[in-house]
């Protein structure tokens, strides 16, 4: 005999949902239009990123492949040019000027980068803390990386004017002879690295203070209840936590060294005697000044593999550092 309370139970119990059969003239219509609507998705999103697409290739890819074959050319831009394969490339082994050049970009690169991530640390480690007129310090500090290299150059060559600048009158009045500053081959290229420093410290400030902020206080904390000291304390735990900000600068810091040109076109225009003749400024002199495009061409695709060579090294050294960490963990 069934029970009434089971009857109950089993009459309220959801039942399977059951479509009705699809006949089957009815489903490619349905496909048809799947596929209609699909197309018309598509072309309005292309339609939205078609624009941004264009700007892309006409600014970036249309470039790059017209100056490879520009670079293979001895062209000047006017005049019909030749085809001449590599040659450009062979010439620049030869050329004494390229190789003063990379000299002086290398040296220029090798004093900027290091002080401005040694100066921007420190700086932010100094302002890190409770200090007093804190905000308006690294106000001070910034200010100067918002300010271009132009307007820069134009400060400094009126500032280290030899014969009515404000650095050779000040000089004048302690009793040191006046100096050459930026028209003196000796002083020039270690005075625009100075200037560059004035300005490039203030990015790194700002960098390091954010990646301060991120330090686990609890491990400060352990560290001084172990009795660490304040070297003990920036060396162990500081420096490690801060690894991947440093690499991040020291990419961009040599990055920015390598392309410098504004700043120097401004002050000194590759001079005096060529001493602070860079690769950039390289390139625009043989391309604009000697129009000998295709030669400049070449110098500048060999900068960008230098650049792309810098910045794949840094990335497999910060790689197998992470690599190494974990291992130890």
């Amino acid at each position: 005999m069934t029970s009434p309370y089971r009857e109950t139970v089993v009459s309220t119990l959801p039942r399977a949902l059951t479509l009705p059969p699809q006949s089957p003239a009815l489903a490619p219509a349905a496909r048809r239009a799947a596929r209609r609507r699909a197309r018309r998705e598509r072309a309005t999103a292309w339609a939205f990123i078609g624009p941004s697409v264009v700007v892309i290739l006409g600014l970036s890819v249309v470039p790059v492949v017209w100056s490879l074959l520009l670079s293979l050319r001895a062209d000047d831009l006017v005049t019909p040019g030749r085809w001449v394969g590599l040659d450009n490339y062979d010439a620049l082994v030869q050329d004494p000027g390229f190789r003063t050049a990379v000299g002086n970009t290398l040296l220029y690169a090798a004093l900027y980068v290091p002080l401005s991530l040694v100066g921007g640390l420190a700086l932010a480690l100094a302002l890190n803390g409770r200090v007093r007129f804190a905000g308006l310090y690294r106000t001070l500090v910034f200010v100067p990386f918002v300010v271009s290299a132009t307007a820069q150059g134009v400060l400094f060559s009126f500032i280290l004017d030899p014969e009515f600048g404000a650095a050779n009158a000040l000089l004048h009045h302690l009793g040191v002879s006046r100096q050459g500053f930026l028209s003196d081959p000796g002083q020039a290229l270690y005075l625009l690295v100075l200037i560059s420093l004035w300005s490039g410290v203030g990015f790194c400030v700002v960098v390091y203070l954010a990646a301060l902020q991120d330090v686990p206080p609890e491990l400060v904390e352990s560290a001084r209840i172990d009795g660490a000291n304040r070297v003990q304390l920036l060396r162990h735990v500081t420096l490690p936590a801060l690894t991947p900000v440093t690499v991040f600068l020291l990419v961009w810091q040599l990055i920015t060294a390598l392309q410098v040109f504004d700043l120097i076109y401004v002050t000194t225009k590759g001079g005096p005697l060529g001493s602070t003749t860079v690769v950039v400024y390289f390139v625009w002199q043989q391309a604009f000044q000697l129009f000998t495009a295709g030669y400049g061409a070449a110098t500048a695709y060999v900068l960008a593999v230098a650049l792309f060579l810098a910045g794949g090294a840094l990335h497999l050294l910060r790689r197998r550092g992470d690599r190494t960490e974990g291992v130890a963990r």
